[in-house]
């Protein structure tokens, strides 16, 4: 395989093209056959980079007001899902609206453009979805993710 790299490093599959309530991934050429059944699925789970957010200052930010969820308190970062954390990581659910080629058109996702995409995964409700899952009251309120 062409992208065999040494362990820990992380190899971007794609990036962003068009952010908004339709959002565009590019899936590089060079990793295109990984999309092969890809539209058996109606909802995917994209891993992408917050590039934005990829420097020293936002690489030690521990603890964070979520600005997005009206009555949050301060709460660390790993129990909320600020773009702001040791590993500048996102996480996102979509909507597969179409794929085209190497694109993949999308509904949801929270990414900006040109963000870097780390992986993208099936959602699968028997082993993704959680019934009774408990979160904090302000985790209700502002938008999905």
């Amino acid at each position: 395989m062409k992208h065999v790299k040494g362990r820990g490093e992380v190899l971007f599959i794609g990036k962003v093209r068009v952010a908004g309530e339709v959002s565009e991934i590019e899936v590089f050429p060079e990793f295109s056959a990984g999309l092969e059944g890809i539209t058996d699925f109606s909802h995917l789970i994209v891993l992408y980079w917050f590039h934005q957010r990829d420097n020293e200052k936002h690489r030690e930010t521990l603890l964070v007001v979520p600005p997005r969820h009206p009555g949050a308190v301060e709460v660390g970062v790993f129990a909320c899902r600020s773009p702001s954390r040791p590993n500048p990581i996102g996480l996102c659910v979509v909507e597969l609206i179409e794929v085209k080629d190497n694109f993949l058109k999308v509904k949801g996702l929270d990414a900006w453009k040109d963000s870097p995409i780390i992986d993208i995964k099936p959602y699968i409700p028997r082993a993704d979805q959680i019934p009774n899952a408990k979160a904090p009251e302000w985790t209700k309120r502002g938008p999905k993710t």
